[in-house]
């Protein structure tokens, strides 16, 4: 990535509020205050926490100004008010919350007009958290299954190639030591860090991920019927709720909903919207297993022959979405498993960055001499076997926040509308 500097930063600033606005350019007042779903906040809550993030962190703490709304601090923190009150809250309506924005935006380039952007960290983290909250609002936006919703700028997807992947292909990673993590240099999260050495025995795992196609053979063969694939907490979860087939599907089994409305069920697209419980019955079912995160991003990003690892699975240049990688939103869905080979990784591996994030078998945790930055908030409260890790971004993902060390976590119940599969197996 290019050294950051204050004409930079401020580009980078303008084009993601751009994108931001886009998203519910088109979504009426009564949709962005609504709870779609308990699981999700009200889509004018993501766009005041928005502001507020961004007053805190570039006007105040970088800024050394006043709060513009103190008043507002405790109703948008993300960590104080849980997603499960927020759509009780006053919150700021619609042309409020886009007023207030602007007016935080303006602050900020004031701060940067005085002061410049210092050493960038904080400007980087600002952008990446606007970005990651777009990610967030596509998904509220999926679940609230808006008959027509359109994006500007929406990219075709690619054709499926053939023969079409059905994401039981393994390559091999042969035994051997790797390195784990965010490079020193540059921005990183703080549990993407430090960059540690490891061994890992050798293994097997998908060459891309689990196809609906796959999925659908599953749910047909009895797989939620099939006790002996299911751990006891998942057969208990998938019984109390009576699920039968990914989250999106409909019941017929022929079409899942998308971003704007029901489609045929496309049999090379990953399957999506499952839970960490049907991942791993799904492997069970296979004889196989899902991958540790360390045999996950082993297989993203390690380069046997030079001993390094990449940045991205096919190098360390940045994503171009639509050329390695389905990222960016703009493709709006999941495309073909393996419609993207300039995004190999150097086992052949594919997929491995943008459509879903993939579920793997560890728990969230820091590194060996993890240090908490700039807040214990972000990661280190989640540290523990409650959650489970998941690599590799979404469709939704922009491209300036996917890199392969990259890491999402979640409950191992919640249906990440945009999670999926990658198996692996013991070699």
């Amino acid at each position: 990535m290019a050294p950051l500097t204050a004409t930079r930063v401020v580009e980078a600033l303008e084009e993601a509020r751009r994108r931001t606005f886009a998203l519910v350019a088109y979504v009426s007042d009564a949709d962005l205050e609504r709870v779609h779903s308990p699981l999700m906040s009200p889509l004018a809550w993501d766009l005041a926490h928005i502001a507020v993030y961004e007053d805190l962190w570039l006007v105040h703490r970088f800024g050394e100004r006043p709060l513009l709304r103190e008043d507002l601090a405790t109703m948008y923190d993300a960590f104080e008010t849980p997603r499960a009150v927020r759509g009780d809250l006053p919150l700021l309506g619609p042309a409020q919350a886009r007023e207030y924005l602007d007016e935080i935006r303006a602050r900020t380039l004031e701060v940067i007009d005085e002061r410049g952007i210092g050493d960038g960290v904080l400007h980087e983290m600002v952008l990446r958290h606007e970005h990651q909250h777009d990610e967030t609002m596509l998904q509220t936006l999926m679940l609230a299954r808006l008959d027509g919703y359109e994006l500007a700028g929406r990219r075709p997807l690619p054709a499926s190639p053939q023969p079409a992947p059905t994401g039981l292909e393994m390559v091999e990673i042969p035994a051997g030591e790797c390195t784990i993590g965010a490079a020193p240099d540059g921005f990183a999260y703080d549990n993407e860090r430090p960059r540690h050495r490891t061994h890992v025995g050798a293994y097997l795992i998908g060459r891309t991920p689990v196809t609906n196609a796959s999925y659908l053979s599953f749910v047909e063969g009895g797989g939620y019927e099939r006790r002996e694939w299911w751990s006891d907490e998942g057969w208990a979860w998938k019984e109390r709720y009576d699920i039968t087939r990914p989250g999106a599907w409909t019941a017929d089994l022929d079409a899942e909903w998308r971003l704007g409305g029901l489609e045929p069920l496309h049999p090379d697209r990953p399957v999506v919207h499952v839970s960490w419980f049907e991942a791993d019955a799904f492997a069970r079912a296979h004889g196989a297993r899902l991958p540790t995160e360390v045999e996950w991003e082993k297989a993203a990003t390690w380069d046997q022959d030079k001993e390094i690892a990449r940045r991205y699975p096919w190098g360390n240049r940045r994503p171009v979405a639509g050329q390695h990688a389905n990222l960016d939103h703009r493709g709006c869905g999941t495309a073909p498993a393996d419609a993207y080979p300039d995004g190999s990784s150097p086992y052949g591996c594919l997929g491995m960055l943008g459509d879903v994030w993939e579920w793997t078998s560890s728990c969230f945790g820091g590194y060996p001499g993890f240090v908490a930055h700039p807040y214990r908030e972000y990661s280190e409260v989640f540290f523990g076997s409650d959650y489970r890790v998941l690599r590799g971004g979404s469709w939704a993902t922009r491209t300036r926040v996917a890199t392969a060390a990259f890491r999402n976590w979640d409950y191992p119940q919640r249906r990440q509308i945009f999670s999926g599969i990658r198996i692996a197996r013991n070699a």
